[in-house]
C-alpha cells in the first residue's frame, strides 16, 4: 500500500523576547494583547532602543525611526492645541 497523499509545509514557530515579551509567530511581530500585526521599528522605538540590550531579539533594535513616546506625547499636544482652537 503506498501513501499518495501530499502533506502541506504548514508550521508554527514562535519567539518570545526574553526580555521584554515580544512576541514573533512564523517570524511576524505580533503585538501583545490584540495580537494585531506589529512593526518591529515601532516596537525599537518604544521599547527596544531604550530598553533592550544583548537579550532582546528584535532585528530592528538600534535602528532609528519608527513610533517613539516622544513622537506619541508630541501628537497627543498636536491634538490638543487643535481642540483647543475648535472650542
Amino acid at each position: 500500500m503506498t501513501n499518495d497523499r501530499e502533506f502541506s509545509d504548514l508550521k508554527l514557530e514562535r519567539k518570545e523576547c526574553p526580555k521584554c515579551g515580544a512576541i514573533w509567530i512564523n517570524g511576524e511581530h505580533r503585538w501583545s494583547g490584540t495580537g494585531n500585526k506589529g512593526n518591529e521599528l515601532d516596537l525599537a522605538g518604544l521599547v527596544c532602543n531604550k530598553l533592550g540590550d544583548h537579550q532582546c531579539i528584535n532585528p530592528k533594535r538600534g535602528m532609528d525611526g519608527g513610533d517613539t513616546w516622544a513622537k506619541r506625547l508630541e501628537d497627543l499636544e498636536k491634538k490638543k492645541e487643535q481642540s483647543d482652537v475648535d472650542l
